[in-house]
């Protein structure tokens, strides 16, 4: 958020709230004081977790002593004092010096970093050219042109993958590759506990987001503050999962809040007459040979299954020689993260051309405010809205598994999974991970023959997408491409090649990494290519 719009949309998001509230105040004496208390005690149990920081404690206090004698006009003024302190909170910042310094000097010295651990010499180092380095690294694939075509003729909402802390930097930066505007996002409020990192999102146009605050208005604060970024034409980032996907795989439930923003932004861009009105949805896959954080989250998965910590504040992510290793290896790997952006939507979750023009599903042109008129006025329906929503997010989802690309470690993964079920047909799941089953390893041969039927099924379906370095190798190649990541960056390896046999080492992670093709049906398709193969 640039620093002049900065009260404003404290301002804008505070007073919006407020009305609200003040309006349903009318349906009874004890509602403001019922929100109050609410708040207050959502605030001190989290207090009680965590320590306070500067005068939260005080503050509370001071609203709990204050209310019990409070009057109607004192219960408003409460209610938009803390208004004001989570709007205060949230707000982001952007500073384009801080910009340009963060997307020239800084991928400069990671690239640095990176030679530094793997095999250039000094002379290296300083005749090398750091963006080409970090950019040699991220391949950005998909409807790029169609991405950059909307720029001028409405805001963008990206909606991408999330399966690491990662993901936001990635994102930005292959961002300033393609001379996109950068995208406000919000961050998990642990993420600025790093000095050094913090000073990065604080001024990189990151909103924080604090996942344990768990009052009713802190959430409404939020997704206000994204609608009204959204109406002033900041370009917008967001993680419809929620959160990082423990077990893998790509998201197919969707936290619809932040995803139904775009439809409120829109009808309040009509109303007030704005020269480009439109939002546009842009689904976006990120892929990696290996995840930063994979051991923690997969672990997460395994042991709660659904009923994760939610909020990790302990991973790889917080150890800044974990995030040098991994960076590492994909340096010296030559290993690729793929950023890869799908067809753009509309509100409702048609496809739009290049021209930013709705399409039906027979692909003719529609007018895209024609779906929230009321007697040729624009407004705002709840329970139409909220259908809308859910279409969009029926939408993104289709956009994420169609556009999701699997990389060498996923495919052998997930053919070394089938491998362990069909050798251990009576054995549960939980018990395979933990023991193994009866066959410690499988000829290496098999594994590659293995591989190779999983390839031929995921091209006979059409998705999910191979990664360009697995479309271009023989299964062979994908084998051993797979093998030397795998052994490389954590903490034990996950599959290894010893003579002519392949171990599964780590059960927990093969199915991390095969998850990522979890939900295509794959399983039968790949029964059918090997029987035909045989």
């Amino acid at each position: 958020m640039r620093p002049e719009d900065r009260e404003r949309i404290q301002l804008e998001v505070t007073s919006r709230v407020l009305e609200r509230h003040m309006a349903l105040a009318a349906t009874g004496p004890d509602y403001l004081a019922t929100l109050i208390n609410d708040t207050i005690y959502h605030e001190r149990r989290r207090l009680e977790r965590d320590p306070p920081k500067g005068d939260e404690a005080s503050f509370y206090a001071g609203l709990a002593k204050r209310l019990p004698r409070a009057s109607q006009l004192e219960h408003k003024q409460m209610l938009e004092e803390m208004l004001r302190r989570f709007a205060a909170e949230v707000v982001g910042n952007f500073d384009e010096r801080v910009y340009r310094l963060s997307t020239s000097v800084v991928p400069t010295g990671l690239s640095l970093l990176l030679k530094a651990s793997s095999a250039a010499g000094p002379r290296d180092l300083l005749s090398m050219d750091g963006i080409s380095v970090v950019r040699d690294h991220i391949e950005v694939q998909g409807e790029v042109e169609h991405v950059k075509s909307l720029l001028n003729k409405g805001t963008l909402m990206v909606v991408p993958t999330h399966s690491s802390h990662l993901d936001s930097i990635v994102l930005g930066y292959a961002a300033h590759l393609l001379e996109l505007p950068p995208l406000l996002y919000g961050a998990g409020l642990n993420l600025f506990t790093n000095p050094l990192i913090s000073f990065f999102m604080n001024n990189l146009g990151a909103y924080r987001v604090d996942r344990k605050k768990s009052a009713s208005i802190y959430k409404e604060v939020l997704k206000e503050y994204a609608t009204v970024a959204l109406e002033m034409g900041y370009h917008n980032l967001f993680f419809p999962g929620g959160t990082r996907s423990r077990s893998g795989s790509v998201e197919s439930h969707l936290k619809k809040g932040l995803l139904g923003t775009s439809v409120t932004a829109y009808v309040n861009n009509l109303k007030h007459d704005r020269i480009r009105p439109n939002v546009y949805i842009v689904p976006c896959t990120i892929s990696y040979d290996l995840v930063l954080e994979a051991e923690t989250l997969i672990d997460d998965h395994l042991k709660e299954m659904g009923k994760s910590r939610y909020i990790i504040e302990d991973d790889e992510f917080s150890k800044p020689r974990r995030i040098l290793n991994f960076m590492s290896e994909i340096a010296s790997l030559d290993g690729r993260i793929a950023v890869t952006f799908a067809k753009p939507l509309d509100i409702v979750g048609n496809y739009v051309d290049l021209e930013g023009r709705s399409l039906d599903p027979r692909g003719r042109v529609v007018e895209t405010k024609s779906y929230v008129l009321r007697n040729g006025v624009p407004e705002h329906d709840h329970q139409r809205d909220q259908e809308y929503t859910q279409e969009i997010a029926d939408a993104v989802v289709r956009g994420l598994r169609r556009n999701n690309v699997v990389m060498s470690t996923n495919i052998v993964a997930f053919s070394l999974m089938r491998m362990l079920r069909q050798k251990n047909p009576n054995t549960d799941l939980y018990r395979l991970l933990r023991t193994g089953g009866n066959i410690p390893s499988f000829p290496h041969g098999e594994v590659v023959h293995e591989t190779a039927a999983t390839i031929d099924s995921v091209n006979a379906a059409g998705q999910p997408r191979l990664a360009e370095e697995v479309r271009a190798a023989t299964p062979l190649a994908v084998v051993d491409d797979a093998l030397r990541h795998f052994k490389s960056y954590h903490t034990r390896p996950v599959a290894e090649r010893r003579g002519d046999r392949v171990f599964h080492e780590d059960r927990n992670l093969l199915l991390y990494y095969a998850n990522r093709l979890a939900g295509y049906d794959l399983e039968r398709s790949v029964a059918a290519a090997r029987g035909a193969a045989q």
